[in-house]
C-alpha cells in the first residue's frame, strides 16, 4: 500500500500503522461541525461498523491551522495548548479533513517550539493522528461490496492535504476497492482549489479565479460527481459550480459533490445521515 507523505512532501517511510484499535478519538474538524456535520456523521459511523468505539471529546476545536497558516503563531499556540489534554488515552485520533490531520500532524509540535514539555506532548499527539482515509485505508483495511449502480466519479485532493498526508493516494486506493465506480482524473487535481481559509476571504479575486478553473477541469471529466476528504475545499468547488449553475439557469447541479466518507458510506450499503 502507499504511504502518506510528510511535510516536506517526500513519501513518510518512517510512518507505520498499528493494528486495528478497540476505539478511536476523532476530531471533528470547527468547518465540518458548522457546515458538514453529515460528513463526521458518516465518518463515525462507517468506524462504529468496523467495530471501532468513537471518541469524541467534546471541547474539541479549531486545529488552529487558521492562525497558523495567516502567521499568528501565538495565537495558533493558544489554540494548540488548549487541546492537548483532550486525547489522555492511548488510542489513534481520527481527523475527516486531510488539511487539519496534517496541523496536527506535522504543526502541533511547531507552534510550541518554544516549551520543550508542550512541544513534547503535541509531538505525542502527532504521531497517532491520522487523516480518515488513511486510518480506513491502513489500520482498518476497509473492503466492503459495492452495493451501487456503476457511476463515475472525480477526485479532488486538498494541496496541504496531499503534501502532507498523501490524501490523493489513500482516496484512489479506497475508490479502486468500489467494484461498480470509475475514477475520472482531471489535469488540475494537484492545483489549489483557492479555498485556503483565509486566502478566499483576503483575496477573493485571486481565490475565484483559482476555484473556476477547478471548477471546469472537474467538470470536464464528465464525471457525475466530486470526492474529496476536505469539506472545505468540497464547499468551495461545489458552491462556485452553483454559482455557476445559477448564472446559466441551470435547473440541475452540473457538479454535486460529497466527502468522501459518505460516498463510501453510500455505496457499501449504511444509511448517510443526509438520508435521515
Amino acid at each position: 500500500m502507499s504511504k502518506p507523505l510528510n511535510s516536506t512532501g517526500a513519501e513518510d517511510t518512517a510512518r507505520s500503522y498499528p493494528p486495528r484499535p478497540e476505539a478511536v478519538y476523532f476530531y471533528g474538524t470547527c468547518l465540518v461541525d458548522m457546515f458538514v456535520p453529515e460528513a463526521g456523521m458518516d465518518a463515525i459511523t462507517l468506524l462504529e461498523r468496523e467495530g471501532i468505539r468513537v471518541i469524541f471529546p467534546d471541547n474539541q476545536t479549531c486545529c488552529g491551522q487558521p492562525a497558523f497558516t495567516s502567521g499568528f503563531p501565538d495565537e495558533a499556540r493558544q489554540v494548540v495548548e488548549s487541546q492537548l489534554d483532550l486525547f489522555p488515552g492511548d488510542y489513534p485520533i481520527v481527523v475527516p479533513s486531510g488539511s487539519c490531520g496534517g496541523m496536527i500532524r506535522w504543526h502541533w509540535e511547531k507552534v510550541c517550539a518554544n516549551d520543550p514539555a508542550l512541544k513534547a506532548r503535541a509531538a505525542a499527539i502527532g504521531a497517532r493522528t491520522y487523516e480518515f482515509a488513511e486510518f480506513l485505508l491502513h489500520v482498518v483495511g476497509f473492503n466492503r461490496k459495492d452495493e451501487g449502480e456503476p457511476t463515475t466519479v472525480t477526485l479532488h485532493t486538498s494541496c496541504s492535504a496531499r503534501r502532507e498526508m498523501g490524501t490523493h493516494l489513500v482516496g484512489r486506493e479506497l475508490l479502486a476497492r468500489l467494484g461498480n465506480v470509475t475514477l475520472a482524473h482531471h489535469d488540475h487535481e494537484s492545483e489549489c482549489c483557492g479555498f485556503g481559509g483565509s486566502f478566499s476571504l483576503k483575496h477573493p479575486d485571486i481565490s475565484t479565479a483559482m476555484v473556476s478553473d477547478k471548477v471546469a477541469s472537474l467538470k470536464a471529466t464528465g464525471a457525475r460527481e466530486v470526492l474529496t476528504a476536505d469539506c472545505g475545499c468540497l464547499l468551495n468547488i461545489t458552491q462556485r459550480a452553483a454559482k455557476e449553475d445559477l448564472e446559466a439557469r441551470r435547473v440541475k447541479a452540473s457538479l454535486p459533490g460529497d466527502h468522501l466518507a459518505t460516498f463510501l458510506l453510500r455505496r457499501t450499503g449504511g444509511q448517510t445521515a443526509g438520508s435521515n
